[in-house]
């Protein structure tokens, strides 16, 4: 049966979590939002790149809101299709985030005269390695369709605006040695123990607590895999500590391999960067923004981990993650969203595109 973006957002939460969407399998999904839009939302443009599909008005509105969902999940784990218990409804994709994107669908659909212009971007893998998100694509190919005042991202939040996201980087702190006997260890240098002096500093390191906009952002620097060793009768010549640090938005990604070089500056190791992502500002203080604050009741927070909004800051465009929804809950087994909070985003989000 076809979509119908008009019905409650449950049951069109429920009706797309019914088609399963794995990450490189959204053709089908695309195609239903695709139909659903060109049949149900009189007034948008609607264009398909790929497994993305994109829609807008162009009503000459003095701003425009972009609402970004993606439309793919995890593998399922025996929770295909969904089903309602209670006010809970249960399935793959319902919280992160086919809750998200039903919220957009429904809102594209009824909303026929917006205060604002609207871009509605539901794409593809999302969940997978980054050189395949959609929305980079998107950027990459259809730039001016990223061309906004805010950008809302349906990623579960639990009713809250979490504002902008944290950086992260990830360093391989590397120590040499000498091998020899284990029997005869004053003959070596053992690698392993000069990783000591680097989890000194970790365990006695003191985060930033960072206010940016009303949102407070907590960093962290984290030890997260060891490596070393060679036989249990051999000092080791080689030993690795892998080091993740997630941080405020306020630093760059080479302020921020700084610092870590700062924290471990005199010991005898090597630091490598093996991966790294910019943050996002929440950039709350721009006028439709800080519309979309006001409209939420002021319930923000910020965002700890990384997500899609990084992409929109780089462009310059404040962007928020909002949406029904527990993150805590995504990719399990028995994933489930709210239904409550389905309506209390669609009438907040309502509230918001009309005012």
């Amino acid at each position: 049966m076809a979509l119908e973006l008009r019905a409650d957002p449950i049951a069109l939460t429920a009706a797309l979590v019914d088609i399963p969407s794995e990450s490189r399998h959204e053709q089908r999904i695309a195609d239903e939002i695709e139909a659903a839009l060109r049949d149900q939302a009189p007034g948008y443009e609607v264009i398909r790149n790929g497994d993305a599909v994109l829609a807008r008005t162009n009503l000459g509105r003095p701003s425009r809101v972009l609402l970004a969902g993606h439309t793919d999940t995890v593998p399922a784990a025996d929770n295909v299709p969904s089903r309602l218990d209670g006010d809970l409804l249960y399935g793959c994709g319902t919280s992160d985030m086919k809750s998200g994107d039903a919220v957009f669908l429904h809102l594209a659909a009824t909303i026929a005269e917006p205060a604002h212009d609207i871009t509605l971007v539901m794409y593809d893998c999302e969940e997978i390695e980054s050189s395949a998100n959609g929305l980079g694509r998107i950027e990459r190919e259809l730039p001016d369709w990223l061309q906004a005042d805010v950008a809302i991202l349906g990623e579960p939040s639990g009713g809250f605006i979490e504002a902008g996201c944290q950086g992260t980087i990830r360093v391989v702190v590397r120590a040499s040695g000498t091998r020899a006997h284990s029997a005869r260890s004053w003959l070596g240098d053992n690698a392993i123990h000069k990783l000591g002096d680097v989890m000194v500093r970790l365990s006695s390191y003191e985060a930033r607590n960072v206010d940016i906009d009303g949102c407070t952002y907590r960093e962290g620097l984290s030890a997260v895999r060891v490596d070393g060793g060679i036989a249990g009768n051999v000092i080791p010549d080689a030993a690795s500590l892998t080091v993740n640090f997630r941080f405020a938005p306020d630093r760059t990604v080479d302020d921020a391999v700084g610092h870590v070089r700062d924290v471990f500056a005199g010991l005898d190791v090597e630091l490598e960067l093996t991966d790294s992502a910019a943050g996002a500002l929440p950039g709350l203080t721009k006028p439709a923004a800080a519309a979309l604050v006001a409209a939420a009741g002021g319930q923000v927070r910020a965002k700890y981990g990384w997500t899609d909004v990084a992409r929109f800051a780089a462009l310059g465009i404040p962007a928020v993650n909002y949406g029904p929804g527990d993150p805590n809950l995504a990719h399990r087994s028995d994933e489930n969203v709210d239904t409550a909070q389905i309506t209390a985003a669609t009438d907040m989000l309502r509230k918001y595109l009309l005012a």
